[in-house]
């Protein structure tokens, strides 16, 4: 062994000494990272495999991230780039929970002429991998998900890098530390220019992004979705009886040095925030609220409506086309849609204008609000807009004053052909989000804000389409779904003694799932259920069908007992639990056309 190779080693086996009892334990995010540096390291990369496909060069490799307690770490890791590319972009990809490095996005990158790295972060197994193939190995410490109680610790322990109660005690540390090793594996290699790198990540792999965003100055583009909203510790003010999740350790030392809201500050790099309204991980009111931490400002936006950790196509192509702006430069974003949330008006009805960007051609504006304090159960009203010159407005009538409310705008641009999209259809329209207005009620009584709307027995005529639904495998003939959150809003809420009205025609006999949720997010007000209604369809002549909450049951039989607490309601080919099937996998014939969805107080 050469000598410098044996000085190598002796250097990390010295990284990442624990503190002592005596040292100073790290109390915010310039402290914590003080004394890394992602550069210093040797990489040791060991090319696992390689090998060509469509134009792609793509490796299977590992690399050395650091030595914890004396014993090294490895990552493991998808690398590709287009053949005989040089001096190209460079991506880091951050995988979400219980995922895995992504060959599919090293592909769609590197056809789209990037260079791509995808980390295993979560060590699991690796796509098409070979019994003997390496995997990632953190040695003595694990802040995979086989330790899941170390993304919300500070304590000592004997998988936690410090004896005494310290940030670097947290997974979501060290996982950045090895995210950051990532970057350095980019700039070092032929194909990349080091003065262009990115990162993105889903879920959990969008808390990575922040994380990495906020440390490492060599990242000149961001890109997390759904993750990285800051305020984790931090119950809603306006839904005080929901309970937040909360540390092992030191509330404040956490927040200070693990909670996103202290790294937005840190964030040089132009950043999207792409998100669902009613996102499970990603919350919408504290993405907004650590996106206003980021000091240069140059964030967008881009929120799917109704959805949950997903995107449809016009949302999710944001990513590449702002990535592209940042570090190939064949794009312009425009600049977030202007808006005004206006409490005092001559009718003492809120309206919500909005200014969009004319900079390219506006294919839609879509004006929205909602009074549920409660953001991942929210549903959220399409307003009726009207069009001045370049600005839409729409009032905004509310059933209570004692409600907040919430109001925002999606602006759909057309793009100059259609863009190809990662896991969807290609589009030639991507939408952004104006910011996020709120109201308490306190701000509604001020501005002597007048409730004027009225409950509504038509809960949907269909005559916007799915407007206020989301759909899931909406062109699969067998396995689609629809779903709505309208009957948690109280415009729509369903009163003792009404029945659920529903007008379908199918061409061929089917029976059709419908499904209610109750509590859906809503752990502070009882458990989650299911409840299913199998109906048949007879084809052919449109039919009306009428259920009471009698006619719905749980897997177990339990009877729904009103439609108080329902918060999502389904209509689905077919439904799947605990191994019992309702409906049929095979649904005949097209899809069913849905007319009209009312409360209705007759009798059968």
């Amino acid at each position: 062994m050469n000598v410098f190779r044996v000085l190598s080693l002796l250097l990390l086996a010295c990284c990442f000494c624990p503190l002592g009892f005596g040292d100073e334990v790290p109390r915010t995010v310039k402290e914590l990272f003080a004394d890394f540096d992602p550069r210093k390291d040797p990489l040791d990369v060991k090319v696992v495999r390689e090998w060509e496909k469509d134009g792609v060069v793509y490796r299977y490799v590992t690399f050395h991230i650091g030595t914890f307690k004396g014993k090294p770490a490895r990552m493991a890791a998808f690398y590709g780039f287009p053949k005989d590319g040089k001096k190209l972009p460079a991506l880091l990809q951050i995988h979400g929970g219980g995922q895995r490095a992504s060959l599919k996005e090293v592909e769609f990158y590197a056809k789209r002429g990037y260079v791509c790295l995808s980390i295993n972060w979560g060590g699991r197994e690796m796509e098409e991998a070979k019994a003997v193939d390496p995997n990632t190995d953190w040695g003595a410490v694990d802040p995979t998900q086989r330790n899941v109680p170390g993304y919300f610790n500070l304590k000592p322990g004997e998988k936690y890098l410090d004896p005494v109660d310290s940030p670097r005690n947290n997974n979501w540390y060290l996982l950045t530390l090895g995210s950051r090793r990532g970057l350095t594996f980019l700039e070092q290699q032929p194909e990349v220019n080091a003065d262009k790198l990115g990162v993105y990540g889903h879920s959990m792999g969008g808390n990575l992004t922040i994380y990495v965003a906020g440390t490492d100055n060599r990242v000149k583009v961001a890109a997390p979705s759904v993750g990285g909203s800051g305020f984790r510790t931090q119950p809603w003010p306006l839904l005080p009886e929901q309970r937040k999740q909360t540390p092992k350790g030191d509330v404040d030392l956490f927040n200070a040095t693990i909670g996103f809201e202290s790294y937005a500050p840190h964030i040089k790099a132009p950043l999207l925030w792409l998100g669902a309204t009613n996102d499970f991980h990603g919350i919408m009111d504290d993405t907004y609220r650590t996106g206003e931490l980021i000091p240069h400002q140059n964030v967008r936006y881009a929120f799917t409506p109704h959805m949950n950790h997903r995107f449809t196509p016009e949302f999710a192509v944001t990513r590449p086309i702002w990535i592209d702006q940042y570090l190939t430069g064949n794009f312009t974003f425009p600049a977030t849609p202007a808006s005004e949330l206006m409490l005092v008006t001559n009718d003492q009805v809120p309206v919500l204008q909005v200014t969009p960007d004319t900079s390219l051609p506006i294919e839609r504006v879509q004006l929205l609000y909602s009074v549920d304090p409660d953001p991942q159960a929210r549903f959220w009203r399409t307003a009726t807009a009207t069009k001045t010159g370049n600005v839409w407005s729409a009032p905004l009538p509310i059933l209570s004053v004692d409600q907040p409310l919430f109001a925002f705008a999606n602006v759909h641009y057309r793009l100059e052909k259609p863009q190809s999209v990662p896991f969807a259809q290609p589009t030639a329209v991507f939408a952004i989000s104006s910011m996020l207005h709120t109201a308490t009620p306190d701000d509604l009584k001020r501005a002597e804000v007048k409730a004027t709307d009225k409950a509504d027995l038509v809960i949907d005529d269909f005559a916007q389409g799915w407007q206020d639904w989301y759909s899931l495998s909406a062109d699969n003939p067998h396995h689609w779904e629809y779903s709505t959150r309208k009957l948690n809003d109280h415009k729509w809420q369903g009163l003792p003694g009404q029945q659920l009205n529903l007008e379908v025609q199918s061409e061929q006999p089917n029976e059709l799932v419908i499904v209610l949720t109750e509590n859906f997010f809503r752990s502070y007000r009882g458990k989650a259920q299911e409840f299913m209604a199998v109906v048949k369809l007879s084809g052919g002549e449109r039919q009306s069908i009428s259920l009471t909450p009698d006619d719905f049951h749980t897997a177990a039989g339990e009877n729904l007992s009103s439609w108080k607490q329902v918060d999502l309601l389904s209509l689905r080919a077919y439904h799947e639990q605990d191994g019992k099937l309702l409906g049929s996998k095979s649904w005949t014939g097209p899809q069913p056309k849905f007319h009209e969805l009312r409360w209705d107080t007759g009798q059968r």
